[in-house]
């Protein structure tokens, strides 16, 4: 692992142990306020924080989701 995998890895265990609360598609509003044309899914948490997806590291637009689970694929396209 190079160094900044390790940085960002670390960066992420933010999210190591949090419950999710409720989860939401962002709102046109919202959206606007970004300059966004596409609402993706957010992951609220229950300290409140929440995350959702960029098409890339600039935050120019909404980005879709994909995992994995038991039960097959979960895909969550933006809107």
């Amino acid at each position: 692992m190079d160094e900044t995998e390790k940085r960002w890895t670390e960066h992420a265990k933010v999210l190591i142990g949090k419950k999710i609360k409720s989860v939401r598609y962002m709102s046109k509003s919202e959206a606007e306020d970004f300059g966004w044309y596409k609402r993706p899914l957010v992951i609220i948490f229950e300290d409140n924080s929440l995350i959702y997806s960029s098409m890339d590291d600039e935050g120019n637009d909404g980005g879709a989701l994909f995992g994995l689970s038991e039960d097959g694929a979960m895909d969550f396209p933006v809107i």
